[in-house]
């Protein structure tokens, strides 16, 4: 990912700042060395560039192990970028794929890095906020780190749905929360309704920061009605893992990660503010 993240850095940034001047905010909630679970709403492939554009540390995701194992170039081509742009491969041979990707966060989060996580499992269909899977509520108890809400702001109008480069003239952002205190329920990681309980706040800070509509619905049903396929109900503790966002769309632009319909209103203006808190 080090290369990546020089490219990001030096020759990237600048250019992303030129051109879709992002209004970033509350960089000082994210702590600058150890560990932290970055929670946040998913409305577009961009997510994955203007999310850690400001800050000086890289954000680690997971994925599925499917993305580094293609043949020929374009299999080179998907390893190298997955790799770049932070995500880790969970391997799922062999057992449960949502314990595999819970092991896989525990052992990045226990190496001291930042742990990405987008709790609805998908990107959303609209500009709206869907319901969150309790993948991340035990995550956040086994690791036992700082939780820390992030809201991603207009990168839905920024690159929406079947658009293989971001729209100039949107103004795209992210806001950082202040950390979440989940100690009340440490050793209650089996608890089904401390998980949704969690889960559930996670959910309502990243509303809180993005101003989004809430749907308490998960995405992925909305996304089959949507596209005209049979729904398949989702479970809490379904084995997708929590950034397991390509569900089977193969007519998307984003090398493997599905979208779906119309716009929706996006969140609330910050006034244009690029700051710290």
């Amino acid at each position: 990912m080090l290369w990546f993240w020089i490219l990001l850095r030096i020759v990237l940034t600048p250019i992303m700042y030129l051109l879709w001047r992002p209004r970033n905010r509350g960089m000082r909630n994210v702590p600058k060395r150890g560990p932290a679970l970055m929670v946040s709403n998913h409305l577009s492939f961009a997510d994955h560039f203007f999310g850690p554009l400001p800050l000086m540390r890289p954000i680690l995701f997971i994925g599925k192990g499917e993305y580094f194992t293609g043949k020929g170039i374009k299999g080179l081509i998907s390893k190298g970028f997955f790799t770049g742009v932070g995500v880790v491969p969970v391997d799922r041979t062999g057992g449960s794929a949502a314990e595999a990707a819970l092991q896989t966060g525990l052992r990045i989060l226990g190496e001291g890095k930042l742990l990405g996580i987008y709790p609805e499992g998908t990107r959303a269909p609209d500009n709206r906020l869907y319901r969150g899977k309790t993948g991340v509520a035990r995550l956040a108890l086994k690791s036992r780190v700082p939780v820390i809400p992030m809201a991603m702001i207009n990168t839905f109008e920024l690159m929406p749905p079947g658009k293989p480069l971001p729209r100039l003239g949107v103004r795209p952002g992210v806001r950082f929360g202040e950390p979440l205190d989940f100690s009340r329920y440490y050793g209650r990681e089996d608890d089904r309704e401390v998980l949704r309980a969690i889960t559930d706040e996670i959910m309502a800070a990243i509303r809180e920061l993005s101003g989004q509509e809430y749907v308490d619905r998960y995405a992925a049903e909305v996304k089959a009605e949507m596209a005209g396929k049979p729904v398949r109900p989702v479970r809490d503790d379904d084995d997708d893992d929590e950034n397991d966002d390509d569900e089977n769309d193969e007519d998307e632009n984003d090398a493997g990660e599905n979208d779906g319909g119309a716009a929706a209103r996006t969140g609330r203006d910050d006034g244009g503010r690029t700051d710290g808190g």
